[in-house]
């Protein structure tokens, strides 16, 4: 993995600079290593072995069954991965300690799991892409409940978020939000985008979407041409995030995010981008970047411990049911 830094920043200050071709475990804690820098580029890299903040060697590359077509990946407490699968719906639960993993739910015909979130009550929340959201035991996979946020055409539900009581899904091929009753019945509210949003047509506007720190609004990623935005809650005016040292976010696909730091996972690319937001999350600096040869169209990101995993969901490559997909962690 390798991170370049365009530009000195205070946040965040603890970024280890970690790159190399090993697909072998590497520290992400205190393993030795040595590194080189580039005193012209601003770019450091470096090597090491070791274990995991859990004190093991935790894997960082795991397998997927074949034809599986990831996109989504949710982790809650426990070193447990969920991964949603576009050919049926399915969902994979991998163990994070040993890299071995089993079906969780098969799916069915007519079903797509993209963006999942793991809420701390044990229900997984699944973005279904044809106007449907479905929840979800994530002990035993079996659907609780199903929710129909638009028609099943002209839309693309792809990505969620939890925050307050409710859970948020974008809708890449419409201008408007819906949020899902968290663990309790209720009405769907649909939030329409306005304000600076531009609806484009025959793109993915909308995609990956998380919580601003203070918990008050939601920031969303739009694909296409690449930008951010801080929505309100209540009234769904939506400014556009002025971002600092980079044109844009284009590909941006899953959203994460610690305290004000923000990482922007930019698929066809193989990068994350890594930003630093102000205190209303309105501007967003450039403070890295984060790349690894293991990256083969990565979509999502997870964060456990001081690692993010992220699944590959090979765009670029035949999607076939013998087509072979990964799961890779980096270290933050």
């Amino acid at each position: 993995m390798t991170r370049s830094h365009p530009q000195p920043h205070s946040h965040p200050s603890r970024r280890a600079l970690l790159g190399g071709a090993a697909l072998t475990a590497f520290a992400v804690a205190t393993g030795a290593g040595a590194g080189t820098a580039n005193a012209a580029t601003g770019t450091k890299t470096a090597t090491t072995t070791g274990g995991t903040t859990a004190g093991g060697m935790w894997p960082t590359e795991f397998p997927l069954p074949n034809g599986f077509l990831p996109e989504g990946i949710a982790i809650g407490r426990k070193p447990y991965a969920y991964m949603g699968s576009r050919a049926n719906g399915a969902l994979y639960r991998t163990d994070l300690r040993t890299g071995e993993g089993r079906i969780l739910f098969a799916g069915g015909t007519g079903l797509i799991a993209v963006g999942l979130k793991l809420d701390h009550d044990g229900l997984l929340y699944v973005a279904g892409n044809t106007g449907v959201a479905r929840t979800h035991d994530s002990r035993t996979g079996e659907v609780v409940a199903t929710h129909q946020l638009t028609e099943p055409t002209g839309h693309f539900i792809n990505d969620v978020t939890l925050l307050g009581d409710r859970a948020w899904f974008t809708d890449s091929r419409a201008a408007a939000l819906y949020g899902v009753p968290r663990g309790r019945a209720g009405t769907v509210r649909t939030l329409p985008l306005t304000g600076d949003w531009v609806q484009l047509p025959d793109v993915n506007n909308a995609n990956g979407i998380v919580g601003t720190p203070d918990g008050r609004a939601l920031i969303v990623v739009k694909s296409t041409p690449g930008e951010l935005y801080n929505v309100n809650l209540r009234t769904g005016h939506a400014t556009k995030i002025t971002l600092v040292g980079a044109a844009n976010v284009v590909n941006g696909d899953g959203l994460y995010r610690i305290g004000r730091t923000l990482y922007v996972v930019q698929n066809r690319l193989n990068l994350i981008s890594v930003f630093h937001l102000n205190s209303k999350a309105t501007t967003a600096t450039l403070t890295g970047t984060i790349t690894d040869p293991r990256f083969d169209v990565p979509t999502t990101a997870a964060r456990f411990a001081n690692r993010l995993y992220l699944v590959n969901a090979r765009f670029t490559s035949p999607q076939t049911p013998e087509t072979t997909f990964t799961g890779v962690a980096v270290p933050i």
